[in-house]
């Protein structure tokens, strides 16, 4: 069927681009202020045995103040009533840093958790009984708090969609922006992998049947505030093992305290439990053990401030680890649409006439590769005047060929070969060679063909459409391999077509006429091999294979089955954000490991300032190992205590941003730490103890 055109007009299309929303600073004084209280509540010994190392330290500043209060009713065994309650507060202050580095992480996500929950209304909802009746015509208005798994509701332009579900009737446009932040409305309709949607998001235009997924409560908002807010955070089994080596340290190094006073006692002096107290504090690693949660918190917001919301902190530790990242090609490594790359004349055919042919056959193509064809042409000088009372000739089935039909009676085709060939009825010699060689490429080839008003009919050449790969890809794949993870494409394509691509992307090897059977075997056999998996995906065929993978991420367009099977889900709905997330769990794993480093080397050098002010009185010739010349023991032991407390806070802004990540090999990202984290934790208390010495000896009585 032909459709007469008044005007075809050949313009650009533009869209404006949302601005990136603003991120809160990692750290601020503001912060720190807010998250106060929160970090006073924390002292409770209900919360904070759940942190063994801190919970030492709480203990020890009990004890201390308690000392502090019946010391004047007592002899006094540790020099002065002011050293003790020194040592007694700022052991307090220390706890109270450890608190706050963890409530400044929680206070974060409760921020975005209160934004989240600005979007939850309850609305009306037009419940019908089946999604036949998308008229609406038997609806009945409930509030959507009634609303329950299985029911049906109409939801008409300019309405809240009540709950979370699948479309089941209808297409529409949707303002997701309460969710994702994208100020773009977004495409939804029934049948397809873009059926979900979510409560809290408005429908733009059109009407659709909703079937609800979710239960009261349960929705998917819901589930996000709870995430964000912490209250689901379980500790990961790295975090855990980290946790058992810590209070295993503190553990033995208590055993080492207790029995320092009697061997004293042996030797004819005397240890007061201040100083013991003190000594415990400044041997067991206080630096990670106040900032180990922190840092595990700030990982997950790290990814909610770029809209992917994990589902655990494990899932977040997992990606840290991943070896093996399997991603699809459409849409992912390619834009998703074939484009238009190249104009290949015939012999005896200009380039120029070639290019004008194709375009003509594309201005009322809308598809994206029509539109792709008339871009590459314009970028090649060529856009000509309007054209008016042409005739659209549409795509179909049965011809594979559209183009349109001028006023002067020329008529212009462009589509499958075979079949321009049968409209031409003779094709010149070289134009199979053209055909072969664009489709061995993993390329489309479209023949472009014209008919004169006299009836005579030429090939002109051909477009090359191709898939094409998004820019930066390879290098960022580059990245990846100096990470030490494989990349794996997978694709629906046949093997020549996903050969070409694979070589054009870089990544290291592909899955050709992948079935969701084959995604799942190779997440599989990867998994066996001892490799951790990522992948991403969007539809119900991928949910198996998102829920096999240890790190699944779920495109928020998709279906509630693939949301529901994956243990992250990306709001954006952008699958190369696959690869910022595994920057993120490297960054997590890398900081919690720099920060261990520079705690434990921390201890070493803080050894040298307690150790010889503790016994000079007994073992005068341990004064040689008072290498910083500090004042005098009092002055010492408080030194390092107050340096102990300070630099928690000083560190809370690096565990909230974590440590810069580059992709190097683990050898060489291991020795870097080492020299950074370790010898900068090993010199960093000999200055600050000095200086907080120098500081503290104009005190009278120390």
């Amino acid at each position: 069927m032909k459709e007469k055109i008044m005007t075809i007009t050949d313009t650009e299309s533009t869209s404006a681009q949302p601005e990136a929303p603003s991120r809160a600073s990692a750290f601020s004084f503001g912060q720190l202020v807010t998250a106060f209280p929160g970090a006073l509540r924390k002292l409770d010994p209900r919360l904070m045995w759940r942190n063994p190392v801190m919970f030492v330290v709480e203990v020890g500043a009990a004890l201390t103040t308690l000392t502090a209060i019946t010391e004047p009713f007592t002899a006094p065994t540790s020099g002065t009533p002011a050293f003790t309650i020194s040592i007694a507060i700022w052991l307090w202050i220390t706890v109270i840093f450890a608190n706050l580095a963890e409530s400044v992480a929680e206070g974060r996500g409760k921020a975005q958790a209160s934004a989240l929950r600005q979007t939850r209304t309850s609305t009306i909802a037009h419940r019908v009984g089946s999604a036949d009746d998308w008229a609406g015509e038997h609806a009945e208005d409930v509030s959507s708090a009634d609303l329950t798994l299985g029911d049906f509701v109409v939801v008409s332009a300019g309405e809240i969609i009540p709950g979370d579900g699948d479309i089941v009737w209808g297409i529409a446009s949707v303002d997701e922006s309460a969710i994702t932040g994208e100020s773009a409305p977004v495409i939804r309709e029934h049948g397809g992998d873009r059926s979900a949607v979510t409560g809290g998001t408005r429908v733009l235009s059109d009407r659709i049947v909703v079937k609800i997924t979710s239960r009261p409560g349960e929705t998917f908002v819901d589930r996000m505030i709870r995430l964000v807010e912490g209250a689901s955070r379980q500790k990961t089994p790295n975090e855990i093992a980290l946790n058992i080596l810590l209070a295993s340290l503190s553990i033995v190094f208590l055993i080492v305290v207790v029995t320092l006073n009697p061997m004293a006692a042996y030797s004819g002096g005397a240890v007061s439990i201040t100083v013991l107290v003190a000594l415990l504090v400044c041997l067991i690693p206080t630096t990670i053990g106040a900032l180990l949660s922190a840092i595990g918190i700030a990982g997950m917001d790290r990814l909610v401030q770029r809209n992917v919301l994990a589902m655990s902190g494990r899932a977040v530790e997992a990606a840290g680890d991943v070896t093996t990242l399997l991603l699809d090609k459409t849409g992912t490594i390619t834009y998703g649409n074939r484009r238009a790359s190249e104009f290949i004349p015939v012999d005896g055919v200009g380039l120029d006439e070639l290019i004008s042919a194709a375009r003509l056959a594309s201005l009322a193509d809308p598809t994206p590769e029509g539109s792709s064809v008339v871009d590459l042409a314009r970028t090649l000088g060529h856009d000509e005047a309007i054209i008016a009372d042409a005739v659209i000739v549409p795509f179909t089935a049965q011809t594979r060929m559209s183009g349109l039909d001028l006023p002067d009676g020329t008529l212009v085709r462009k589509g499958a070969g075979s079949m321009v060939a049968n409209w031409v009825g003779k094709v010149p010699v070289d134009l199979d060679a053209i055909v072969v060689g664009v489709s061995q490429s993993g390329g489309t080839p479209l023949v472009v063909a014209t008919r004169s008003p006299d009836g005579v009919s030429r090939v002109l050449g051909v477009i090359h459409l191709k898939d094409v790969v998004k820019e930066g890809l390879k290098e960022r794949f580059a990245e990846l391999r100096a990470m030490g993870i494989r990349t794996v494409m997978i694709t629906g394509d046949n093997p020549l077509t996903a050969r070409a691509i694979a070589a054009e992307a870089g990544v290291d090897d592909y899955l050709a006429e992948a079935t969701p059977e084959d995604k799942i075997a190779l997440i599989k056999k990867e998994q066996a091999g001892g490799n951790l998996v990522a992948m991403t995906g969007d539809g119900t065929n991928d949910a198996p294979a998102l829920a096999q993978a240890d790190v699944g991420v779920a495109m928020n367009t998709g279906t509630s089955a693939a949301k529901e099977a994956g243990n992250m889900v990306d709001l954006d709905s952008d699958p190369t954000k696959l690869i910022d997330i595994v920057r993120i769990g490297k960054q997590l794993l890398i900081t919690r490991g720099a920060l261990t480093t520079f705690s434990i080397a921390n201890d070493v050098a803080k050894y040298f300032a307690i150790i010889p002010a503790m016994f000079a009185g007994v073992f005068p010739g341990l004064a040689v190992l008072n290498i910083m010349g500090l004042h005098s023991s009092a002055s010492a032991i408080l030194s390092a205590i107050i340096f102990n407390a300070l630099v928690i806070v000083a560190l809370i802004p690096l565990a909230l941003r974590g440590v810069r990540y580059r992709p190097v090999s683990a050898s060489s990202l291991l020795g870097r730490n080492i020299l950074v984290y370790g010898v900068g934790g090993l010199i960093a208390p000999f200055i600050g103890i000095k200086l907080i010495d120098l500081v503290v000896s104009l005190i009278p009585g120390f």
